[in-house]
């Protein structure tokens, strides 16, 4: 399955840079410029030799993840030529010392210097797969989801509390946020999309459930003894959508291309399930009509070429609750070594 995505990742890129409307290659040596009719008419190996340069910007432990070797490694056999952005260029060098690229992969994890990554596109013009710009939006839950109900998607009914809004109001079983009444359970989610620190809140006294990213094979804890919201920042509260157990992840290689894969919901115990060999364990998914659809007015909306985000399925309808920018497969079973 890896290497069929990884196919579609390289054909889609194959086909963008051979349609109208792609910029011009970056002259350089010893290739120079190309007529792109040339390329055109032969993608990858024109009379003169020469090959797209594709540049990866990205932190390095994304850049020498297997996912990402393994893409590197169909896009080289395509006659893609790689140009790796490692930690030290990225971080340490102006963005006019930046390797030259024709294409570029860029996307942000914990201490990618985005704004950087953005004035080195403004200075060059390479062709971006994921628009810089708009991850921007991907740090932003509010921004999240003002985009998707802007696109006519559904999100779960929510009320956002931040520096704009007036005291929250707590009772036990409801909140009060900017005069909007949110029962538990509720979700209690960070503004900030680095922020994983996911709390969801039962009524009647039952407790909290904190959810974060996976620690060995924990995603969540219990706390059957704290029942009052945080006060030490902004959050999204949002009604808590009964899913029987599961999230579903999505991933799509352009406007026309997404796979699904369901996993157990870390808010049903806590405990991650595994594989034989150690990965979550993940169940294919088939997209209704209507959720394909999703999918392609979300890649289209937040000009993230490969993207991935969150389905809940519940009582009938299918909402979206998180978008995350690059994302590829993984820890599926079905992954080819």
């Amino acid at each position: 399955y890896q290497r069929r995505v990884h196919g579609r990742i390289s054909l889609w890129l194959m086909s963008l840079l051979t349609t109208g409307g792609t910029p011009q290659p970056v002259p350089r040596e010893p290739h120079g410029s190309v007529d792109m009719r040339q390329v055109v008419g032969s993608p990858f190996a024109s009379a003169n030799g020469f090959r797209w340069r594709l540049g990866i910007c990205c932190m390095d432990s994304k850049l020498h993840s297997t996912p990402m070797k393994m893409l590197v490694q169909r896009l080289q056999r395509l006659q893609f030529e790689i140009v790796e952005f490692d930690d030290q260029t990225k971080l340490n060098k102006p963005v006019e010392e930046w390797p030259l690229c024709d294409a570029l992969i860029a996307f942000g994890s914990e201490g990618f210097p985005l704004a950087k990554a953005e004035a080195y596109v403004a200075l060059r013009h390479p062709f971006c797969i994921n628009d810089l710009s708009y991850q921007r939006i991907l740090l932003d839950r509010r921004q999240v989801y003002r985009m998707l109900q802007d696109n006519n998607i559904c999100v779960p009914v929510h009320a956002i509390q931040d520096e704009n809004s007036p005291p929250l109001v707590e009772q036990e079983d409801f909140v009060i946020v900017n005069g909007k009444r949110i029962n538990k359970p509720f979700v209690e989610k960070p503004i900030s999309g680095e922020d994983h620190n996911i709390w969801i809140y039962y009524p009647k006294g039952r407790g909290c459930k904190k959810l974060f990213r996976k620690v060995g094979d924990k995603s969540s804890q219990f706390y059957p003894d704290l029942n009052t919201v945080r006060r030490d920042g902004y959050y999204i509260y949002e009604e808590f959508l009964p899913t029987a157990g599961c999230d579903i992840k999505v991933y799509t290689v352009g406007p026309e291309y997404a796979h699904a894969e369901a996993r157990k919901a870390p808010s049903v115990d806590g405990k991650v399930q595994r594989t034989a060999s150690n990965k979550e364990m993940r169940y294919p998914v088939r997209l209704h009509g209507y959720e394909k659809d999703l999918a392609r007015r979300i890649n289209i909306a937040f000009r993230q070429g490969v993207c991935g985000f969150d389905y809940l399925r519940s009582n009938g309808k299918t909402f979206v609750c998180d978008v995350n920018g690059w994302s590829c497969v993984k820890g599926s079973p079905m992954y080819s070594a």
